[in-house]
């Protein structure tokens, strides 16, 4: 369970966020009509994203029965003026892209030269239930990873080398992970050396990375010619588990991916805040260098 000390620290940041985030867009928005109800809420926009923060750090599973059963009844202190839960779902909505902006903004980390990308299924529904799925008709697509087909959308990830995410992007499922404009969107603030799996073997993408001043490594297929690299860099390509380690704890511990959603905001606003939660972290998975003689590197995840 999260601690005062901890939600204390979310909001603050939350709010101080929203307050630049208010102020920028005050003269992009439209003007209210005479006449128009325009009726402040009771919570404020940073206890409404706070709250959906810290449900990804709780440890529950059902956010109805944390909004009722904990927030409204265990943290009143913190949160003296709440609204019904119905309401607070129209208000989680409204504060999506506020929330997508804060995850862009103030939850990312500093590459330093080591990154590691992935991508991982989030799927939406079982396999057998694709046809009857109707919340993401249209929407959501299939697609197939290396443990099988799944339906739903991809999540794409950069890390560095101490567990931070350094940017994400969503995806359809059957787009290719190969893909220029995609891994040139996540990689803009990366920097030195990038190692992925297999699915980004391709020789025009590691020559578009390589204009950029990024150095992409992968494994070989068998069937291909090996490559020199150093001792250093196979150190660092044997332990790219560390981002499917992050992927682990964005599904397990975060709820990133379930089958319950209801709508497609719903759905893109409970990732959003499953990746902030993530930000918050104590502990990450993380490599640790250790210098064992003057030309070996020891790394530890």
């Amino acid at each position: 369970m999260h601690t005062e000390s901890k939600i204390v620290e979310i909001f603050c940041l939350v709010d101080d966020f929203y307050k630049n985030y208010e102020s920028a867009i005050k003269g992009h928005l439209l003007q209210v009509r005479k006449g128009q109800r325009n009726k402040p809420s009771r919570m404020s926009a940073s206890e409404v994203m706070t709250i959906m923060i810290c449900f990804h750090l709780g440890g529950y599973r059902c956010f109805k029965h944390y909004y009722l059963n904990y927030i409204q009844k265990h943290m009143q202190k913190e949160f003296p003026v709440t609204v019904s839960y119905n309401r607070f779902v129209e208000l989680m909505h409204q504060h999506t892209m506020p929330l997508a902006m804060f995850v862009k903004m103030s939850c990312m980390g500093d590459c330093s030269g080591i990154s590691f990308i992935d991508s991982t299924a989030i799927r939406v529904c079982h396999n057998r239930r694709i046809r009857s799925n109707k919340v993401f008709k249209g929407k959501a697509t299939t697609g197939k990873t290396s443990t099988g087909w799944f339906h739903g959308f991809k999540l794409h990830l950069v890390i560095n080398d101490k567990g931070d995410l350094l940017n994400f992007v969503i995806t359809q499922a059957n787009v290719d992970d190969r893909n220029p404009g995609i891994v040139g969107t996540m990689c803009k603030k990366v920097f030195g050396k990038l190692f992925g799996d297999k699915g980004y073997l391709s020789k025009s993408l590691f020559e578009f990375l390589f204009n950029d001043g990024i150095q992409l490594f992968t494994k070989i297929r068998s069937n291909m010619k090996n490559q020199l690299m150093t001792m250093k860099d196979k150190i660092l390509l044997r332990k790219r588990a560390v981002i499917e380690s992050v992927n682990d704890e964005l599904k397990n511990l975060c709820q990133v991916e379930h089958s319950r959603h209801r709508s497609f905001k719903n759905f893109f606003t409970n990732l959003l805040a499953g990746l902030a939660a993530y930000s918050f972290f104590d502990k990450k998975p993380s490599l640790h260098f250790q210098t064992v003689q003057s030309n070996q590197l020891a790394c530890f995840i």
